[in-house]
């Protein structure tokens, strides 16, 4: 594993998003045809690779406040349960990831602890409901469609340093 910080530009996206556990995070994992749907009947075509977007991470209540998303090159208006926004530009701390989605949670572990030992700082605060996320994403670099062997799939993990 190889963090390294880069710089992201302002993404607009669109999304779904939902409250979750770590055990229904599929509940919005398989909302990705409904956003792909929708930019399809609009004519808008994804810019890059679709993501997750943590939000509110509450790992002592289960809770987790998640987006299923994909850029776009333009700002939209959301309709219904999709909803619009804009990734916020700025560095980031990012490793990519080989291997099942259930591996995440610890190369997210040592992605913290990488961090953590060079004193760098989240945009994250803390709060009653959880730790609430400037940006924390994983992009999800491989079409399941297309690798069906979730062992091979890759991910990418961009967490927003503080300013």
């Amino acid at each position: 594993m190889t963090p390294e910080i880069v710089d992201r530009v302002d993404q607009p996206y669109v999304a779904v998003q939902k409250l979750v556990t770590t055990d229904t995070i599929p509940e919005i994992a398989d909302r990705f045809g409904e956003v792909f749907g929708w930019l399809a009947e609009r004519g808008i075509a994804p810019v890059d690779t679709p993501f997750f977007r943590y939000n509110v991470i509450d790992m002592e209540a289960n809770h987790l406040d998640m987006e299923a998303g994909v850029p776009v090159d333009a700002v939209v208006s959301g309709e219904g349960d999709i909803i619009a926004g804009v990734l916020p530009g700025g560095r980031y701390v990012t490793v990519t990831h080989t291997g099942h989605p259930s591996e995440l949670v610890g190369v997210t572990a040592r992605l913290l602890e990488w961090a953590h030992e060079r004193k760098l700082s989240w945009d994250m605060v803390d709060m009653p409901s959880g730790e609430r996320w400037g940006c924390r994403l994983e992009l999800l670099l491989t079409d399941p469609n297309e690798q069906p062997d979730m062992s091979l799939w890759e991910t990418r993990l961009q967490f927003r340093l503080a300013h």
